[in-house]
């Protein structure tokens, strides 16, 4: 055999050459210059043992467990197992290179040798031009461990990763250099060097345009949303260079000409040009085309609606402005629950697979004429309903407030008016998921609502000093009660719930005072029909402190026990969002050497039993939504009416002030005591709130308050209690005679009424929230606020003008085991009552922390 035969021969018989895009192989003879291992192609052998070479820190075990080859299997020459043990070495990322070699034949059993090179492990990682704490979060960020394999890949993606990460943040110079050095304290390892030179923020100067008729420089920055010039005072958004937001501001300005009739407009270029203070020009080209309007609106298919039915909805009348956006949401809708648009229409009427198109049909000079084409299809009913997630609520209590019910018409609106009603159960988390299921065979349609459970329950224990005393207070509330299973031991877990009734327990004391309160709410009374029914009980007493001798006098005191139940009703006209309350209420109130102010003469009744025995009536509306915390929607308002009997108009008693009675005589307690035995008034009082969303994220919140109290007989005047505290962060005190406290921050609290609290009271309100999570741990939203308003004595002085004003700003956190928390910062522009005049100094600023109340 010649030197060329040889060659051939040997090429032939131990090396096999395949195809490396299908992960084939190279066998080769081990001894690699001579010698010749003969084997038959594609076939069978037996493997008799594999050996491996090039290792530096592995184990040949632990290759041998990387290929998936056993001693004693099939193996073909070449073959899949072959290939796939290969393919398994550079999966597993420990590897660089991986050849295979023939070592031995021995009759049917092969002997493999893989020879491997170690990928080199990252010792230690260095990065300079950034603080320690920046240096941390790269290294977190970019998982640079030490161990892990260092590849050329690796160190791209890291310097990809930290040069974006800079220049996101507007240093369009930032540098990145990756330095490996071989570390000799250890086998096969590399340390890194990673230098960062970010360089100045680069700021945008000027956005200029070329082009632009139509539209003014200024609008179309205005429609650039992340992309800003810097000038002096803007801080609200920066001036930074960021290609992807920059992208997406080019796609809006030509949505800005779409919505103006401009739908041929184009960007023709757009470039960076840099300055010599270190900034950069945005040099856009535009390309505006014409301005098209709308031709005729033609309507085909539409069959159950007529055409001026559906004109209606659509809003869109022959020679306005071409607005492609505008038509497609007033054909699909714009996304919100109240999107009045022509396929709501049909889905709110049982249409579920009605399918609306509008088509351009013919474009003549500027005018486009639209065909909107209507598939009317067969109505869809309701199948089945489920709930899912609901892990302690009972299935009855949320099937109760849906408004989808199998056999029913589909009804989009019923679907977002049962989310809703889910929601204000205060039960789940806002998320509420419907999954709907058609079934276009047999038109009909599965719906699972999805909630996400959240506690129900609130736990207030709290202790301070004030007053000259340690105040302790214990506050348990069940929002989602089980009354049913009280006595069922295996219900509690670790208390009976799921049965949607309120329960609530309240104490609190200090030297000077303590309270006790418990209340039950039952929302669906006999559980068919939303009627409600509460009752409460309550024991409050209150003594005297001396401020001079820190003491307190027992025998000076003020008691008030008092009780209530009512039954409220859901309404079903007007509508079902109407609410009709009534209440009785009951109290006794026993001054010991403790009093109230009453007449006009300045004089105090302190000792004596009032009775407070009184029927209210509250009519209202509530469609707000879908949050009880954080509504977006909707609106809220309630006149409430109070009134005792008019004891004196049918008694027969003359209270006239008898003319001999001395101020502060035992006689003047006894008539004092006489004439407000049956406490006698009427309190008439309007409430409203509306909700607006400006933007997603964004509401603004309006609201409007007024409460009036009166008297039957001029000669009995105002009673002592049922009076109106405005001012502050309007929480109550802990005080149970009635009073209302209004909250009007920026001033102190109860501080824009007199002393013992006014007949009257208006209030207006502007609030804008911005949610910053809604998750159901807690949900966070900030605000900002206007408001107005002031206290009354009589209706002689009363001006619905003269207001005390105040703006702020706070933030509201609301957690379900602790209810509503909060803090304001709130500046009063005008003087307190009785501090009026040329000098007076104005309430400024002030701080309210809230504590499970909500503005």
């Amino acid at each position: 055999m010649n030197k060329y035969s040889y060659l051939i021969a040997l090429f032939i018989t131990t090396f096999i050459t395949v195809n490396a895009q299908s992960q084939d192989i190279i066998v080769k003879d081990s001894t690699k210059t001579n010698g010749v291992i003969p084997y038959e192609k594609g076939k069978d052998y037996i493997l008799g043992g594999i050996t491996v070479t090039g290792l530096q820190k592995f184990s040949e075990q632990t290759v041998r467990i990387y290929t998936g080859l056993v001693n004693g299997q099939p193996v073909k020459l070449p073959g899949d197992k072959l290939t796939s043990a290969i393919k398994k070495l550079y999966e597993s990322k420990q590897f660089s290179e991986v050849d295979v070699y023939l070592s031995k034949l021995d009759g049917n059993t092969v002997y493999l040798q893989f020879d491997v090179t170690e990928l080199p492990q990252l010792s230690n990682v260095v990065i300079t031009g950034v603080s320690k704490s920046k240096a941390k979060d790269i290294r977190k960020e970019t998982e640079l461990k030490k161990g892990m394999m260092v590849t050329d890949n690796l160190i791209v993606t890291t310097r990809n990763y930290i040069k974006k990460k800079y220049t996101d943040k507007g240093y369009l110079k930032t540098k990145v250099s990756l330095e490996t050095k071989k570390d000799t304290s250890d086998v096969n390892a590399i340390s890194m060097k990673i230098f960062i030179d970010r360089g100045n923020r680069i700021k945008i100067k000027e956005i200029n345009f070329t082009g632009n008729k139509a539209m003014s420089a200024g609008a179309l920055r205005s429609a650039m949303k992340n992309t800003k010039r810097k000038f002096f005072g803007r801080f609200w958004k920066s001036s930074k260079y960021i290609l992807e937001d920059y992208k997406k501001d080019l796609e809006n300005i030509l949505e800005k000409y779409s919505e103006k009739g401009y739908r041929d407009a184009r960007i023709l270029s757009d470039k960076v040009t840099w300055n010599d203070d270190n900034t950069i020009n945005l040099e856009i080209k535009l390309e505006e085309g014409r301005q098209y309007r709308f031709g005729d609106i033609l309507f085909v298919g539409n069959k159950n609606y007529t055409d001026s039915q559906l004109q209606n909805l659509l809003r869109i009348e022959k020679g306005d402005v071409y607005n492609g956006k505008v038509l497609k949401e007033r054909i699909s809708g714009d996304g919100t629950p109240s999107s009045q648009d022509i396929q709501t229409l049909y889905h709110n009427n049982g249409y579920l697979f009605s399918q609306i198109n509008a088509v351009e049909t013919k474009v003549k000079n500027d005018s486009i004429t639209v065909e909107v084409r209507i598939r009317e299809d067969e109505q869809a009913t309701i199948k089945k309903v489920t709930v899912a997630g609901n892990d302690k609520t009972n299935d009855h209590v949320i099937f109760r407030e849906l408004r989808v019910k199998p056999g029913d018409l589909f009804s989009r609106q019923n679907i977002i008016r049962s989310i809703r009603e889910i929601g204000q159960l205060g039960f789940f988390d806002t998320n509420v998921t419907p999954n709907v299921t058609p079934n276009y065979q047999d038109k009909t349609a599965n719906i699972e609502f999805s909630v996400a459970e959240k506690g129900g329950s609130q736990i207030e224990l709290q202790g301070g000093y004030g007053g000259g005393s340690f105040i302790g207070t214990l506050g348990l509330s069940f929002n989602n009660f089980s009354i049913r299973n009280i006595f069922n031991k295996d219900a509690y877990k670790p208390l009976p719930m799921g049965d949607g009734q309120s329960l609530s327990l309240r104490l609190q004391a200090s030297r000077t005072y303590n309270t006790y309160s418990f209340s039950f709410t039952e929302p669906w009374l006999g559980g068919k029909t939303p009627q409600s029914l509460s009752f409460s009980v309550y024991l409050s007493n209150q003594y005297r402190f001396d401020f001079r001798t820190n003491s307190v006098n027992k025998n000076e005191s003020l008691s008030i026990i008092g009780a209530s139940i009512g039954l409220g009703k859901r309404l079903k006209w007007p509508d079902d969002y109407f609410t009709l309350s009534q209440n009785i209420s009951y109290q006794r109130i026993d001054l010991q050497n403790y009093g109230y102010r009453v007449g006009s003469s300045n004089a105090v009744l302190s000792q004596g039993d009032l009775n407070n025995l009184a029927y209210t009536a509250s009519f209202s509306r509530n469609s707000t939504g879908p949050s009880l915390i954080f509504p977006t929607y909707g609106s809220e308002f309630t006149i409430r009416a109070k009134a005792t009997l008019p004891y004196s108009l049918i008694n027969g008693k003359d209270y006239t002030r008898p003319s001999d009675l001395i101020q502060g005589s035992p006689e003047e307690q006894t008539y004092f005591a006489d004439k407000y035995k049956w406490l006698e008034y009427y309190k008439l009082s309007a409430k409203g709130k509306w909700y607006t969303e400006l933007a997603k994220k964004l509401v603004l919140m309006s609201n409007f308050e007024i409460g009036y109290l009166g008297s039957y007989n001029s000669k009995l005047g105002l009673t002592p209690v049922e009076r109106y505290f405005v001012g502050g962060d309007g929480i109550a005190q802990g005080q149970l005679d009635g009073r209302e406290t209004i909250g009007l921050r920026g001033y102190e609290n109860n501080r824009i009424s007199s002393v013992d609290g006014g007949s009257i009271y208006n209030k207006f309100q502007l609030e804008v929230r911005y949610s910053i999570t809604d998750k159901p741990s807690a949900s966070i939203y900030t605000l900002g606020f206007l408001e107005a308003g002031n206290s009354y004595d009589n209706f002689s002085n009363f001006n619905p003008f003269r207001l005390k004003r105040s703006a702020g700003v706070g933030v509201r956190i609301f957690m379900p085991a602790f209810g509503l928390l909060g803090i304001d910062f709130a500046h009063g522009f005008d003087p307190l009552p009785g501090l009026e005049g040329i000098n007076a100094l104005k309430s400024g600023w002030q701080t309210h922390f809230i504590i499970g109340r909500q503005f």
